[in-house]
Order: C-alpha cells, then sequence, then structure tokens
C-alpha cells in the first residue's frame, strides 16, 4: 500500500511539473519569392491591395529594417535554412546543392521534437531545375512533410512531388494551391498534437510577371505611380509589368490570409509564432535596373512580420535590423531550442519580444560574382546603417548614399565625403573579418545564364562550381 501511495505522489508530482513546462510554440514561416517591401500596403505603398498582410502586421510585430543578407533566390533561401553566410554554407550562387552536413532550422527543430514541414519552391539541391524531385533523407535538410518542387516559375503551370517521382500537376495559380498543401501540413499537425514548424515558400511574384485575371484586372497600369528613381530603359519592368507585379502580390495576400484563417479555425493560431517575409526584393526599374543582386533598398528590403499572440504587443515596431542570418537563430531562440553552434546569426529573440529598439543596427551584403544575366558587374560588399548604404567592389568603391537626405538613393557620393566613406570601408572590412568573408570568394568569369552550368552536372561544393566556372569561360 506503501510503495502504492509513493508511486501515485511520484506520477501526480510528474504531472504537475509537465503541467508547469510551457507547450513548446509552433512556428509557420510564410515567403513569397522576390516580393519587396516597397510592395505592401502597410508598409507605405498605398496603390498595391495587401489587407491581409495589412491585418496581420496590426496583430504583431513590425520591423521595418528586414533584409536580405545576399538579395538572390539560392543564397538567401540558404541563409534563411542554415543561419550561416554564404561563404560559409557554400550557396555562392544559384542552382548549387546545399551541403547537407550543415546546420538547418529544420533539423534543429525536429530533433527537438518538432513536425516539420515544407511546401513550396525548394531550390537548394543543385542539378536542372525540373522536374524538380528532392527525395526524402539528408536532402530535405530535416523536413518530414514535403509539398514541393526544386525550381519552377510556371506559375500557372506547375508541378510539384511529395515522397515519390511521380509528378503532381497544379491546375491553378500555383499561390492557392500551395496554401492548401500548407493547411493539409496543419490538419495533420493538429491532430498529432505535437509542436510544428511549416514554411510556405511561394514562387510568386517572382518574374514572368502575370497574374491571373481577376487580380491583373485590379490593376490600372496608366494609373500606377512611378518611384521617383523608376528610370524607363529597355529591357526593364515599367507600368504594364509592375500591374502584373502587383496582381500577383495580391494573389500571395489571398493566399497569406487562407493560412491565417485555417489557424484560427483548427485553434492553433493563439500558441503559434508567425513570420512573413521574402528572399529578396526587386529593382521593377528603379535606378534603371532590373531583378535583385544589388546594394539599392528595393533589393536588399523585405517585408518582415512577426506575430506570437500574448508574447508580441499587437501594432508594435522596433527599428533593429533583422537580416535573414538571424531567422533561423531566432525562431529557434523564440521556441526554446538550442541554436546550433555553426550557425552564424544572432538569436534576437529578446529584442525582438522587447521591440524597444534593441538590437542590431546594421546589416551587412555579400554578393558573388559577376552575373550578366541581371546586370551584375562582378562581386561585391556591402554595408547599411540607420543613415547609410555603402557598397565595394574588391578593388574599388561602389556607391554611397546617406538615406536621410536621399531615400530613394538617387545621388552617389562615392568620393564627395571621404571620411564618411573611410568610416564606412573600415566597418565593412571588420565585418567581413569577424565572419570569415574575403574577396577570393569571388569568381572572375562572366557569366551569360547559369543555367547552362547545371543542364548535365551537379555542383557539390563551392570549390567545384568556381572550377567549372573557369573552364567554361
Amino acid at each position: 500500500m506503501a510503495n502504492s501511495r509513493r508511486q501515485f505522489l511520484s506520477y501526480a508530482a510528474a504531472a504537475t511539473v509537465a503541467a508547469q513546462v510551457p507547450k513548446r510554440p509552433n512556428i509557420v514561416f510564410l515567403m513569397p519569392d522576390q516580393h519587396r517591401a516597397q510592395s505592401v500596403g502597410c508598409l507605405g505603398n498605398a496603390e498595391v491591395k495587401t489587407p491581409h498582410i495589412d491585418a496581420f502586421s496590426r496583430q504583431g510585430l513590425t520591423i521595418p529594417n528586414t533584409f536580405a543578407n545576399t538579395p538572390v533566390c539560392c543564397p538567401a533561401r540558404a541563409i534563411l535554412l542554415t543561419g550561416q553566410y554564404c561563404h560559409r554554407n557554400g550557396m555562392v550562387a544559384n542552382d548549387l546543392r546545399l551541403n547537407e552536413d550543415g546546420p538547418s532550422i529544420a533539423k534543429a527543430l525536429a530533433a527537438a521534437g518538432y513536425r516539420t514541414g515544407f511546401v513550396g519552391k525548394w531550390h537548394l539541391d543543385g542539378g536542372p531545375r525540373m522536374p524538380g524531385f528532392v527525395p526524402p533523407g539528408p536532402r530535405r535538410q530535416g523536413y518530414q512533410f514535403w509539398a514541393a518542387n526544386q525550381c519552377s516559375h510556371q506559375h500557372f503551370n506547375n508541378t510539384i512531388f511529395r515522397d515519390t517521382p511521380d509528378p503532381i500537376h497544379l491546375d491553378r495559380f500555383e499561390a492557392d494551391a500551395y496554401a492548401d498543401y500548407g493547411i493539409e501540413f496543419l490538419k495533420a499537425a493538429k491532430a498529432a498534437d505535437q509542436p510544428f514548424y511549416l514554411t510556405v515558400q511561394w514562387g510568386p511574384p517572382h518574374d514572368p510577371y502575370k497574374a491571373p485575371p481577376e487580380y491583373r484586372q485590379q490593376y490600372d497600369p496608366a494609373k500606377l505611380t512611378m518611384r521617383p528613381n523608376w528610370q524607363a530603359k529597355p529591357g526593364v519592368p515599367g507600368p504594364e509589368q509592375i500591374a502584373e507585379y502587383y496582381g500577383m502580390v495580391t494573389a500571395i495576400d489571398d493566399s497569406t490570409g487562407k493560412i491565417l484563417r485555417a489557424l484560427d479555425d483548427l485553434g492553433l493560431a493563439d500558441n503559434t509564432i508567425v513570420l512573413y517575409s521574402s528572399d529578396h526584393g526587386d529593382m521593377l526599374g528603379s535606378q534603371g535596373e532590373r531583378l535583385k543582386r544589388k546594394p539599392w533598398e528595393e533589393s536588399i528590403r523585405v517585408p518582415g512580420f512577426l506575430r506570437w499572440p500574448g508574447k508580441i504587443a499587437p501594432g508594435s515596431s522596433t527599428p533593429a535590423f533583422f537580416t535573414h542570418v538571424d531567422f533561423a537563430p531566432t525562431l529557434l531562440g523564440l521556441a526554446g531550442v538550442r541554436v546550433p553552434a555553426a550557425m552564424q546569426g544572432k538569436d534576437l529573440s529578446r529584442d525582438l519580444l522587447a521591440g524597444k529598439g534593441t538590437g542590431p543596427r546594421e546589416a551587412f551584403f555579400q554578393i558573388f560574382g559577376p552575373y550578366a544575366g541581371d546586370g551584375t558587374a562582378a562581386g561585391w560588399r556591402g554595408i547599411r546603417t540607420d543613415r547609410y548604404i555603402y557598397a565595394r567592389y574588391a578593388d574599388k568603391p561602389w556607391v554611397l548614399y546617406d538615406l536621410q537626405t536621399d531615400p530613394y538613393q538617387m545621388t552617389n557620393l562615392v568620393g564627395q565625403r571621404k571620411q564618411i566613406e573611410a568610416s564606412l570601408d573600415r566597418r565593412l572590412h571588420k565585418k567581413m573579418a569577424e565572419v570569415g568573408d574575403s574577396w577570393s570568394n569571388n569568381w572572375t568569369a562572366p557569366l551569360e545564364d547559369e543555367g547552362r552550368l547545371y543542364k548535365t552536372k551537379t555542383f557539390r561544393s563551392p570549390q567545384e562550381y568556381l572550377a567549372s566556372v573557369k573552364e567554361s569561360a
């Protein structure tokens, strides 16, 4: 009898302790491709329609200073997954295969008991972009649930894969289809009653600029206001393309709303951290430029919204700088999961929860190159502070802008403010040294088309890739 009573008391004590241990929060990371911060209603664009994102921003924290450290698809995605800069994780260009032995937010969360799910555009497996099957196992970097392809910008005629190489054709605009696969994951996670991490990574609004008709008709190109730094040049997007881009953004907004409603309907919203951001921006004709890989705001600045009911004050904002390399450590920190030592980013969870301006106030950028496909003349490095953005090539400074007096970056001050330029140059090289970067990480051969290098071969390391670039030049 005494033993039975002791056992009962032991079980009761264990149950009491378990009840006192807070349940780990769920995490949802929503990430469209190439959605710049300048194309969100609540971030100052009165013409683009993003009602669900705008409402979402009022429910949590807005982080206006959210930046892509390497604003191009594969490198940005590798940084987001690994918490490492590209020279460390090896993804220095598009279409490489990410090292399977490195750190991963999905691996860390799975090891902590999370159910992990990936939906959408993967673009981390190297080789040909299509058909895009990524087999179960290490190449999925810790993700268990899978509804994705390697890479395709066929937004109306896309194909995805689950756990077999049998293609699944999407018979509608992919944004809506991906939202449904995300909801499928959420329903299964609800039934499993374990913490979960889901990321939905849409292809739109990445070019080609073509929105579903019901969204495109919401925008009249003749009535759109071009940014003051927009320049009409051959080959760069104009009002017609921007109207299509806005249509895709609004479609993504609807899909975002669909997932957020599912969280509410399933009773999961209160214990779920939701982050909305993007891998990089889009110049869309600003500075007379197209696409990304540039040090201008339209390329490097991305949306940043974070919601956690009961933990983050609704309608709050922070001037702290939140860059891609910090995403994985910060989400792990919010979940109470140990950050792998190999991650280079900072856990900013306490800073963002405080929401009072604590946290980093600079961002570091690195682009490897050149890449002639979007006019990237050479590899460059840059640093942005509250007031200035400075970028340089290995052999010379490139741009310096005073964002306080010149927010649209229309007057390049290189050579005109030598003391400021010298100070930022020292700061930039100090940062490069801190993270282990150097100019020797750049390649020098011109690349007309990255895709030509990957039709028959998958490169498993930047060294192998760089050697092939030199051979093909």
